[in-house]
């Protein structure tokens, strides 16, 4: 895992593409029981390569009920986002992720982790490169997530820019996050 892990570190597929340059985060061990998969980091994330740390992370932590420490635990919980680098700001927010990183890394990393008991995706990029076969919205993908189980629990992203998504879904708190903490709970006692 290291070897990999290290490769990924000194990546420079897309540092053309990448106005802050290259500073791939993710965290990974191979006894990881949960894979969470999101978007990119933001640009907080790009300057601490801390994953999560930002608003999203809290609001992410806050829907699976646990504390930082056991959600930076990497032997517990991978992270492995579609893109690795802050890809730069958008007209409404943070560019897609690169698809170079997903297309490169990801089959390698996931072949390293044979204790993966759930992952999370979180997000439209991510729904759409592992859910191949849907044609759905990333409502109807959350609104349908026992369709994608027990490999996969989708879920939008927990940006405070998905507020008005959050309101207008209020079954989501109700019905969704509740069986989530139930998955996450259950997997990490073991």
């Amino acid at each position: 895992m290291k070897p990999l892990l290290n490769e990924i570190k000194s990546c420079t597929i897309c540092k053309d593409n990448l106005p802050l340059g290259p500073n791939p985060v993710l965290t990974v061990h191979p006894n990881a029981k949960i894979v969470i998969v999101g978007q990119a980091p933001g640009i907080k994330v790009h300057q601490t390569g801390i994953p999560w740390n930002d608003a999203s992370g809290k609001e992410l932590r806050r829907w699976l009920q646990i504390g930082e420490s056991l959600f930076y635990d990497e032997k517990q919980i991978a992270i492995i986002p579609m893109g690795f680098c802050y890809p730069g700001k958008g007209k409404s927010g943070d560019l897609p992720p690169r698809p170079e990183c997903a297309l490169h890394w990801h089959k390698p990393l996931f072949d390293l982790l044979s204790n993966v008991e759930l992952i999370l995706l979180i997000g439209q990029y991510a729904q759409n490169y592992y859910l191949k076969d849907s044609k759905k919205t990333l409502t109807e993908n959350v609104k349908n997530y026992q369709n994608f189980l027990p490999r996969y629990f989708v879920l939008p992203h927990p940006s405070p820019r998905n507020r008005i998504w959050m309101k207008k879904n209020f079954w989501f708190e109700e019905e969704v996050i509740p069986v989530l903490r139930e998955k996450i709970s259950t997997i990490l006692k073991k």
